[in-house]
């Protein structure tokens, strides 16, 4: 039997600094999400949009957040994906938190800080990959600026889906579509990208561009506007062309060095 992963891209608009509204406008969405999703996708920062002044919003809305999202994961019976500023120890970090319905929390520190943003300067880097086993895919999660670095993409342990949540800007977008479609060619594998809508009182412009594409790299799913974007992601697919076409027994081998 075939199995699939059925995936809800929720692209939005983001409020600044202001998580309880984040959290407000986001119950509305996921309340109106098809009832056989598997997987809920959140833009970046989710929670604040793309701040580099985290300190302007309460260290205890980081933990306040993820446990919206494993109430929401519970609610809904899906695994909920998003990243937010959160604070541990002595600072801050991107961090990634991948909530399943079970109450299994995974989380995963953006490695590579948007340096012209500053971000290397008010968030810590991470230095480790996340693999997640869910409902038979293996699934890894990125951030934003990850996207333009493969080496750290490379699909050294044939994962199934790749996914990157992010706030990029207008501007940049043709980049955005084009990293996308490439990861997914290369990896050989589904890759997805979320990002927002609107405007943030940085001054940047989000014009979406949300999508899914499959491990030809054929999208099938993409959008522009305010919306829950649908993609049903076939595992006889992956397993089929990746039969057919054994090009990741090509890949070289090489060492990571963090």
């Amino acid at each position: 039997m075939t199995t699939f992963l059925k995936t809800a891209l929720l692209q939005s608009p983001l409020f600044w600094e202001d998580p309880e509204a984040n959290r407000t406008y986001f119950s509305k969405v996921i309340q109106n999400i098809s009832t056989d999703t598997d997987l809920v996708v959140l833009p970046e920062m989710f929670n604040t949009g793309f701040t580099m002044n985290p300190e302007h919003v309460a260290k205890e809305e980081g933990p306040k957040t993820v446990d919206w999202m494993l109430q929401k994961a519970m609610q809904t019976n899906a695994a909920i994906v998003g990243s937010l500023p959160f604070f541990e120890n002595d600072g801050y970090t991107n961090r990634l938190f991948f909530v399943e319905p079970n109450g299994k929390t995974s989380i995963y520190d953006k490695r590579h800080t948007f340096t012209l943003a500053g971000e290397d300067k008010v968030y810590k880097a991470g230095t480790e990959r996340l693999l997640v086993d869910y409902k038979g895919f293996k699934i890894c999660p990125m951030v934003c600026y990850d996207l333009r670095f493969p080496v750290w993409a490379r699909n050294t342990e044939d994962y199934d889906v790749i996914i990157y949540l992010a706030n990029w800007p207008k501007p940049r977008i043709v980049a955005w579509d084009t990293l996308l479609k490439a990861r997914a060619i290369e990896n050989m594998a589904y890759c997805i990208g979320v990002n927002r809508v609107g405007s943030d009182k940085a001054g940047h412009q989000y014009i979406g561009h949300s999508g899914v594409y499959d491990v030809l790299g054929e999208q099938i799913a993409f959008s522009e506007k305010e919306e829950i974007v649908y993609a049903s992601l076939s595992k006889e697919h992956i397993t089929v062309t990746r039969e057919k076409l054994r090009f990741l027994e090509d890949r070289d081998s090489f060492d990571l060095l963090t």
